[in-house]
Protein backbone atom coordinates (compact mmCIF):
# COMPACT_ATOMS: atom_id res chain seq x y z
CA UNK A 1 0.00 0.00 0.00
CA UNK A 2 1.55 3.27 -0.83
CA UNK A 3 1.99 6.24 2.16
CA UNK A 4 -1.04 8.45 0.20
CA UNK A 5 -3.09 5.20 -0.04
CA UNK A 6 -2.49 4.50 3.68
CA UNK A 7 -3.13 7.86 4.75
CA UNK A 8 -6.79 8.28 2.74
CA UNK A 9 -7.48 4.88 4.44
CA UNK A 10 -6.94 6.23 8.01
CA UNK A 11 -8.69 9.70 6.94
CA UNK A 12 -11.46 7.97 5.97
CA UNK A 13 -11.35 6.04 9.36
CA UNK A 14 -10.93 8.84 11.17
CA UNK A 15 -13.99 10.42 9.41
CA UNK A 16 -16.44 7.71 10.49
CA UNK A 17 -15.40 7.53 13.73
CA UNK A 18 -16.15 11.12 14.21
CA UNK A 19 -19.15 11.00 12.20
CA UNK A 20 -20.69 8.36 14.44
CA UNK A 21 -23.32 9.06 16.83
CA UNK A 22 -21.78 7.68 19.72
CA UNK A 23 -19.10 10.07 19.32
CA UNK A 24 -21.13 13.14 18.31
CA UNK A 25 -24.96 12.83 19.77
CA UNK A 26 -24.13 14.88 23.23
CA UNK A 27 -22.02 17.63 20.91
CA UNK A 28 -25.16 17.43 18.51
CA UNK A 29 -27.26 19.18 21.04
CA UNK A 30 -26.77 22.89 22.65
CA UNK A 31 -27.16 23.49 26.22
CA UNK A 32 -30.74 24.33 27.55
CA UNK A 33 -31.11 27.45 30.13
CA UNK A 34 -31.04 26.36 33.97
CA UNK A 35 -34.65 26.86 34.97
CA UNK A 36 -35.23 27.60 38.40
CA UNK A 37 -38.08 27.56 41.07
CA UNK A 38 -40.69 30.67 41.63
CA UNK A 39 -41.05 31.83 45.25
CA UNK A 40 -44.26 29.41 46.35
CA UNK A 41 -42.91 26.23 45.23
CA UNK A 42 -42.83 23.53 48.01
CA UNK A 43 -41.16 20.05 47.70
CA UNK A 44 -43.47 17.85 45.94
CA UNK A 45 -42.03 16.02 42.97
CA UNK A 46 -43.69 15.83 39.28
CA UNK A 47 -43.02 13.00 37.74
CA UNK A 48 -42.69 12.70 33.87
CA UNK A 49 -41.40 9.45 32.06
CA UNK A 50 -40.60 9.79 28.33
CA UNK A 51 -38.44 7.23 25.77
CA UNK A 52 -35.35 7.99 24.31
CA UNK A 53 -34.14 6.24 21.17
CA UNK A 54 -30.79 6.56 20.53
CA UNK A 55 -30.76 5.11 17.15
CA UNK A 56 -33.34 7.34 15.65
CA UNK A 57 -34.30 11.08 15.03
CA UNK A 58 -36.86 10.84 17.84
CA UNK A 59 -33.85 11.40 20.30
CA UNK A 60 -34.48 15.11 19.03
CA UNK A 61 -37.72 15.37 19.62
CA UNK A 62 -37.82 14.15 23.11
CA UNK A 63 -35.00 16.90 23.96
CA UNK A 64 -37.43 19.35 22.22
CA UNK A 65 -40.09 17.51 25.01
CA UNK A 66 -38.27 17.74 27.94
CA UNK A 67 -37.30 21.75 27.27
CA UNK A 68 -40.60 22.64 26.76
CA UNK A 69 -42.04 21.11 30.16
CA UNK A 70 -38.96 23.24 32.27
CA UNK A 71 -39.69 26.08 30.19
CA UNK A 72 -43.09 26.78 30.46
CA UNK A 73 -43.30 25.19 34.55
CA UNK A 74 -43.68 27.43 37.33
CA UNK A 75 -41.54 25.04 39.49
CA UNK A 76 -39.22 22.80 37.01
CA UNK A 77 -37.18 22.12 39.87
CA UNK A 78 -39.54 19.64 40.85
CA UNK A 79 -39.69 17.73 37.67
CA UNK A 80 -38.14 14.23 37.84
CA UNK A 81 -37.85 12.57 34.64
CA UNK A 82 -37.95 8.55 34.21
CA UNK A 83 -35.82 7.87 30.63
CA UNK A 84 -36.87 4.72 29.37
CA UNK A 85 -33.99 3.26 26.84
CA UNK A 86 -31.96 0.39 25.46
CA UNK A 87 -29.04 -0.52 27.83
CA UNK A 88 -25.88 -0.17 24.99
CA UNK A 89 -26.84 3.33 24.64
CA UNK A 90 -27.00 4.53 28.36
CA UNK A 91 -23.31 5.83 28.56
CA UNK A 92 -24.34 8.23 25.06
CA UNK A 93 -27.51 9.08 26.37
CA UNK A 94 -26.36 9.90 29.92
CA UNK A 95 -23.75 12.18 28.00
CA UNK A 96 -26.58 13.83 25.69
CA UNK A 97 -28.40 14.31 28.85
CA UNK A 98 -26.04 15.95 30.77
CA UNK A 99 -24.80 18.00 28.34
CA UNK A 100 -27.94 19.66 27.48
CA UNK A 101 -29.57 19.67 31.04
CA UNK A 102 -27.07 19.31 33.39
CA UNK A 103 -29.07 20.44 36.14
CA UNK A 104 -31.95 17.71 35.30
CA UNK A 105 -33.14 15.39 38.03
CA UNK A 106 -33.75 11.92 36.23
CA UNK A 107 -32.98 8.18 36.08
CA UNK A 108 -32.39 6.17 33.17
CA UNK A 109 -34.29 2.47 33.04
CA UNK A 110 -33.66 -0.27 31.09
CA UNK A 111 -36.06 -1.52 28.59
CA UNK A 112 -35.65 -4.73 27.59
CA UNK A 113 -36.42 -5.10 23.92
CA UNK A 114 -37.34 -9.11 23.91
CA UNK A 115 -39.90 -7.87 26.84
CA UNK A 116 -42.37 -7.14 23.70
CA UNK A 117 -40.44 -8.53 20.90
CA UNK A 118 -42.24 -11.60 20.21
CA UNK A 119 -45.25 -10.07 20.95
CA UNK A 120 -44.86 -7.27 18.31
CA UNK A 121 -47.25 -7.65 14.84
CA UNK A 122 -46.48 -5.65 12.09
CA UNK A 123 -48.62 -2.12 11.44
CA UNK A 124 -49.09 0.44 9.18
CA UNK A 125 -46.05 2.02 10.28
CA UNK A 126 -42.71 0.75 10.59
CA UNK A 127 -42.06 3.15 13.60
CA UNK A 128 -45.11 1.95 15.35
CA UNK A 129 -43.40 -1.09 15.40
CA UNK A 130 -40.60 -0.42 17.63
CA UNK A 131 -39.95 -2.27 20.89
CA UNK A 132 -39.53 1.33 22.61
CA UNK A 133 -43.01 2.39 21.17
CA UNK A 134 -44.55 -0.23 23.74
CA UNK A 135 -42.33 0.97 26.88
CA UNK A 136 -44.88 2.59 27.99
CA UNK A 137 -46.79 -0.71 29.01
CA UNK A 138 -43.93 -1.50 31.38
CA UNK A 139 -43.92 1.74 33.30
CA UNK A 140 -45.56 0.48 36.12
CA UNK A 141 -42.64 -2.85 36.28
CA UNK A 142 -39.28 -0.90 35.59
CA UNK A 143 -40.09 2.29 38.11
CA UNK A 144 -39.53 2.41 41.83
CA UNK A 145 -43.11 1.61 43.82
CA UNK A 146 -42.74 4.37 45.48
CA UNK A 147 -43.66 6.26 42.45
CA UNK A 148 -47.51 5.84 42.29
CA UNK A 149 -48.47 8.21 39.49
CA UNK A 150 -46.53 9.96 36.17
CA UNK A 151 -47.22 11.37 33.48
CA UNK A 152 -46.08 9.77 30.11
CA UNK A 153 -45.58 11.31 27.12
CA UNK A 154 -44.53 10.52 23.39
CA UNK A 155 -40.87 12.27 21.82
CA UNK A 156 -43.28 14.07 19.17
CA UNK A 157 -44.65 17.15 21.12
CA UNK A 158 -44.18 20.10 23.21
CA UNK A 159 -45.71 21.32 26.18
CA UNK A 160 -46.70 24.99 26.31
CA UNK A 161 -48.49 25.24 29.92
CA UNK A 162 -47.34 24.33 33.34
CA UNK A 163 -47.13 20.38 33.70
CA UNK A 164 -48.69 20.78 37.21
CA UNK A 165 -52.25 21.41 35.78
CA UNK A 166 -51.88 18.01 34.12
CA UNK A 167 -50.56 16.37 37.04
CA UNK A 168 -53.10 17.86 39.23
CA UNK A 169 -55.83 16.27 37.72
CA UNK A 170 -58.36 14.06 39.78
CA UNK A 171 -58.21 10.74 38.41
CA UNK A 172 -61.57 10.00 40.79
CA UNK A 173 -60.57 6.67 40.77
CA UNK A 174 -59.72 5.08 37.58
CA UNK A 175 -56.02 3.86 35.90
CA UNK A 176 -55.78 6.73 33.61
CA UNK A 177 -56.51 9.81 32.72
CA UNK A 178 -56.58 11.33 28.82
CA UNK A 179 -58.11 13.29 26.59
CA UNK A 180 -60.89 11.64 25.15
CA UNK A 181 -62.46 12.06 21.38
CA UNK A 182 -65.99 10.50 21.30
CA UNK A 183 -67.10 11.92 18.15
CA UNK A 184 -64.20 9.74 16.44
CA UNK A 185 -65.17 6.37 14.28
CA UNK A 186 -64.40 3.68 16.72
CA UNK A 187 -64.89 0.77 14.70
CA UNK A 188 -61.93 2.10 12.74
CA UNK A 189 -59.44 1.07 15.33
CA UNK A 190 -60.13 -2.53 14.88
CA UNK A 191 -60.15 -4.96 11.46
CA UNK A 192 -63.69 -6.45 10.00
CA UNK A 193 -62.41 -9.58 11.77
CA UNK A 194 -62.31 -8.10 15.41
CA UNK A 195 -66.13 -6.53 14.72
CA UNK A 196 -67.39 -10.01 12.98
CA UNK A 197 -65.87 -12.46 16.01
CA UNK A 198 -68.62 -11.93 19.28
CA UNK A 199 -65.83 -12.48 21.50
CA UNK A 200 -64.13 -10.26 20.67
CA UNK A 201 -66.91 -7.17 19.98
CA UNK A 202 -68.73 -8.33 23.18
CA UNK A 203 -65.08 -7.28 24.88
CA UNK A 204 -66.68 -3.18 24.65
CA UNK A 205 -70.42 -4.79 26.37
CA UNK A 206 -71.50 -2.19 28.91
CA UNK A 207 -68.73 0.36 28.17
CA UNK A 208 -69.31 2.94 25.93
CA UNK A 209 -66.10 3.72 24.66
CA UNK A 210 -64.32 6.50 23.07
CA UNK A 211 -60.80 7.25 21.32
CA UNK A 212 -58.25 8.50 23.41
CA UNK A 213 -54.11 8.96 22.01
CA UNK A 214 -51.49 7.08 24.51
CA UNK A 215 -48.99 9.77 23.46
CA UNK A 216 -50.57 11.91 26.65
CA UNK A 217 -51.19 9.67 29.93
CA UNK A 218 -51.87 10.56 33.56
CA UNK A 219 -51.28 7.26 35.20
CA UNK A 220 -52.12 5.80 38.42
CA UNK A 221 -49.30 3.18 38.96
CA UNK A 222 -49.91 1.69 42.19
CA UNK A 223 -53.83 0.54 40.51
CA UNK A 224 -51.89 -0.28 37.68
CA UNK A 225 -49.95 -3.08 39.54
CA UNK A 226 -52.53 -3.97 41.82
CA UNK A 227 -54.60 -4.69 38.87
CA UNK A 228 -52.68 -6.51 36.59
CA UNK A 229 -52.09 -4.07 33.34
CA UNK A 230 -49.33 -5.02 31.99
CA UNK A 231 -50.69 -8.93 31.37
CA UNK A 232 -54.09 -7.55 30.25
CA UNK A 233 -52.20 -5.81 27.48
CA UNK A 234 -50.20 -8.45 26.37
CA UNK A 235 -53.32 -10.37 26.35
CA UNK A 236 -54.50 -8.51 23.67
CA UNK A 237 -51.00 -8.63 21.62
CA UNK A 238 -50.85 -12.23 21.92
CA UNK A 239 -54.78 -12.25 20.32
CA UNK A 240 -53.53 -9.69 17.74
CA UNK A 241 -50.67 -11.97 16.67
CA UNK A 242 -52.95 -15.19 15.79
CA UNK A 243 -56.05 -13.50 14.59
CA UNK A 244 -55.12 -9.61 13.35
CA UNK A 245 -57.39 -7.90 15.02
CA UNK A 246 -55.66 -4.12 14.43
CA UNK A 247 -53.52 -2.34 12.24
CA UNK A 248 -51.82 0.90 14.26
CA UNK A 249 -49.41 -0.77 16.71
CA UNK A 250 -49.88 -0.20 20.47
CA UNK A 251 -52.60 2.05 20.45
CA UNK A 252 -55.32 -0.74 20.14
CA UNK A 253 -54.37 -2.96 23.04
CA UNK A 254 -54.75 0.45 25.20
CA UNK A 255 -58.34 1.23 23.16
CA UNK A 256 -59.11 -2.50 24.37
CA UNK A 257 -58.47 -2.73 27.84
CA UNK A 258 -59.20 0.92 29.32
CA UNK A 259 -61.55 2.75 26.39
CA UNK A 260 -64.82 3.41 28.40
CA UNK A 261 -63.04 3.74 31.98
CA UNK A 262 -60.90 6.81 31.22
CA UNK A 263 -60.63 10.06 33.21
CA UNK A 264 -61.91 12.45 30.43
CA UNK A 265 -58.57 15.41 30.68
CA UNK A 266 -59.61 18.76 29.00
CA UNK A 267 -58.50 18.65 25.14
CA UNK A 268 -56.11 21.42 25.70
CA UNK A 269 -53.50 18.57 27.08
CA UNK A 270 -53.49 16.62 23.82
CA UNK A 271 -53.93 19.18 20.30
CA UNK A 272 -53.05 15.50 18.31
CA UNK A 273 -52.82 14.38 14.53
CA UNK A 274 -50.08 17.50 13.75
CA UNK A 275 -48.09 14.97 11.92
CA UNK A 276 -51.26 14.35 10.17
CA UNK A 277 -52.34 10.40 8.69
CA UNK A 278 -50.45 7.79 9.04
CA UNK A 279 -49.73 6.98 5.79
CA UNK A 280 -49.28 10.45 4.21
CA UNK A 281 -48.79 12.93 6.92
CA UNK A 282 -50.15 16.15 5.65
CA UNK A 283 -50.03 19.58 7.40
CA UNK A 284 -52.53 19.83 9.34
CA UNK A 285 -54.37 22.72 11.67
CA UNK A 286 -54.90 23.08 15.68
CA UNK A 287 -58.08 22.14 16.81
CA UNK A 288 -60.43 24.59 17.72
CA UNK A 289 -59.94 25.78 21.69
CA UNK A 290 -57.28 26.46 23.79
CA UNK A 291 -53.67 24.74 23.52
CA UNK A 292 -51.51 23.32 26.47
CA UNK A 293 -49.86 20.43 24.56
CA UNK A 294 -48.98 20.47 20.91
CA UNK A 295 -48.85 16.82 19.23
CA UNK A 296 -47.44 15.72 16.01
CA UNK A 297 -49.15 12.50 16.15
CA UNK A 298 -48.73 10.92 12.50
CA UNK A 299 -46.30 10.44 9.94
CA UNK A 300 -44.74 13.86 9.76
CA UNK A 301 -42.48 14.61 12.37
CA UNK A 302 -41.73 18.08 12.76
CA UNK A 303 -37.62 17.92 12.43
CA UNK A 304 -38.07 16.06 9.39
CA UNK A 305 -40.08 18.78 7.57
CA UNK A 306 -37.86 21.43 8.39
CA UNK A 307 -34.29 20.65 7.67
CA UNK A 308 -36.28 18.87 4.42
CA UNK A 309 -37.19 23.00 4.15
CA UNK A 310 -41.00 21.79 3.33
CA UNK A 311 -42.24 22.47 6.70
CA UNK A 312 -46.09 22.68 7.63
CA UNK A 313 -46.86 26.13 9.09
CA UNK A 314 -47.54 24.67 12.75
CA UNK A 315 -44.11 23.37 12.73
CA UNK A 316 -42.42 26.47 13.54
CA UNK A 317 -44.32 26.40 16.94
CA UNK A 318 -41.77 23.35 17.68
CA UNK A 319 -38.38 24.75 16.37
CA UNK A 320 -37.78 27.53 19.28
CA UNK A 321 -37.53 24.14 21.43
CA UNK A 322 -35.26 22.25 19.19
CA UNK A 323 -31.65 22.07 20.58
CA UNK A 324 -30.38 19.62 17.73
CA UNK A 325 -26.96 22.00 16.44
CA UNK A 326 -27.17 21.92 13.03
CA UNK A 327 -23.72 22.24 11.22
CA UNK A 328 -23.01 24.65 8.85
CA UNK A 329 -21.72 23.17 5.87
CA UNK A 330 -19.24 26.14 4.83
CA UNK A 331 -17.20 27.86 8.11
CA UNK A 332 -16.91 31.84 7.60
CA UNK A 333 -13.72 31.82 9.70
Amino acid sequence: MSPETHLTTILLLLLLILDSPATTAAGKFREAPAFRNGKNCSNSTIHIALTLDYSSPYLRGSIAAVLSVLQHATCPENMFFHFLAIHHHFNNLNKTITTSFPYLNYNLYHFNPTLVRHLISSSIRRALDQPLNYARIYLANLLSIAVNRIIYLDSDLIVVDDVAKLWNIELEGRVLGAPEYCHANFTYYFTHKFWLHPTFSNTFENRMPCYFNTGVMVIDLQKWRNDGYTYKLEHWMRVQKRYRIYELGSLPPFLLVFAGNVKQVEHKWNQHGLGGDNLEGQCRDLHPGPVSLLHWSGKGKPWLRLDSKKPCPLDSLWAPYDLFRQEALFSDS
